[in-house]
Formats: C-alpha cells, sequence, structure tokens
C-alpha cells in the first residue's frame, strides 16, 4: 500500500470512490455527482494550500483524505476540515487510520493547530474511526442537512494537531512544502 500526495490526474480514482457516497448515502451532503474536471479543479484548489492523499493498491485508488480550508476568515486559517473516503472493497483494513495518520503528520509540519471532522449521522464507523484518533465531539447540530428523503444531525469532532501558540505562523501552502510534505507523509522527519 502506497500512501502518497494527490494529484488532480487522480481525480478518475478518487471519483469513482466518492460517486457511490454521494448517490446513496448522506455520508457527503453532496447531491449530485461532480463531473470529472469539477473534481479535478477542485482537488488541485486544496492542494494548492492544503494536502490531499490517496492510497494505491496494485495502481487502483483504494482510498483518499484531504484537509480543506475550513472557513473563508483569516481567523481559521490555522484549523482545516478534514475528510477521509475509502473504496467499499478496501474498508475494515486500517486504511482510513493509515491516511488520517499520513495526513495529520503533513499538516503538524505545514503549522496546521486542529482538525475538524464533520460527520452526518448516524455514522458509527466514521465516528469510531475519529475517536480512536483523538477527535472530541465538540458540536451537535439537529437536522440541518435533507438527504435521500430524510434529515440527518451533524456532528463536529475536533482534534488539536499542535499546540495553539500565542504568535502563530501562518500554515505553509502545500505548493510551497511539496517536497517536504512527502517526507511527513512516509513519517520522515
Amino acid at each position: 500500500m502506497l500512501i502518497r500526495l494527490a494529484t488532480p490526474t487522480d481525480a478518475p480514482g478518487c471519483l469513482d470512490i466518492y460517486r457511490p457516497v454521494v448517490e446513496s448515502s448522506h455520508s457527503s451532503f453532496e447531491t449530485e455527482v461532480p463531473g470529472e474536471t469539477v473534481f479535478a479543479d477542485r482537488m488541485a484548489r486544496f492542494l494548492a494550500t492544503h494536502p490531499w492523499l490517496v492510497a494505491e493498491d496494485g495502481g487502483r485508488i483504494a482510498g483518499y483524505a484531504y484537509a480543506a480550508p475550513f472557513k473563508d476568515r483569516t481567523a481559521y486559517q490555522w484549523t482545516a476540515e478534514v475528510s477521509v473516503y475509502i473504496a467499499s472493497d478496501a474498508r475494515r483494513r486500517g486504511l482510513g487510520r493509515l491516511l488520517y495518520r499520513a495526513l495529520f503528520r503533513c499538516m503538524r509540519g505545514q503549522g496546521y493547530i486542529n482538525a475538524v471532522g464533520i460527520i452526518a449521522q448516524p455514522n458509527e464507523a466514521s465516528v469510531a474511526l475519529h475517536e480512536s484518533l483523538g477527535f472530541e465531539r465538540v458540536a451537535w447540530l439537529p437536522k440541518p442537512g435533507f438527504k435521500l428523503g430524510r434529515w440527518h444531525d451533524v456532528g463536529w469532532w475536533w482534534l488539536a494537531l499542535s499546540p495553539a501558540a500565542d504568535a502563530p505562523v501562518p500554515p505553509t501552502p502545500l505548493a510551497a512544502c511539496r517536497e517536504q510534505a512527502e517526507r511527513w507523509i512516509a513519517g520522515a522527519p
């Protein structure tokens, strides 16, 4: 299993995993599957600043995890929203945990302080994954989203990646530290 930084050319493999989530799950509140170009553009936009990782197994993308801006206000720049998606035939093998651990190493190296997982409910597997990695539930929104014929609650889980400094330096954009990010992902200092 190879975990590496994604590129927009990975969009078809990531979209193969994401498509059934959009079509038949409430795990994403997206209601229409984005086209390949739209998805690749989304990846490129996030990759300019935040890590997006893929797990390759025999040349096939088996899962991916990414960080995205939490909010667009400058004061939030040290916090990122994180998500992980695993192919249906690759679940229950610890891949989500591997991807997230690599993602968090990269985020710490870049200077991110907090990770937030926003989980539509019910989703016991996602809650268990996040809590096993140290996330704490910090908020619960009753029925903010309607998908697949019913209302869904949403929980927010938070993880402190690094201590908050009194005078923090802005996170380094991924585009400015891509080579170093590959080492962080691999577990090297």
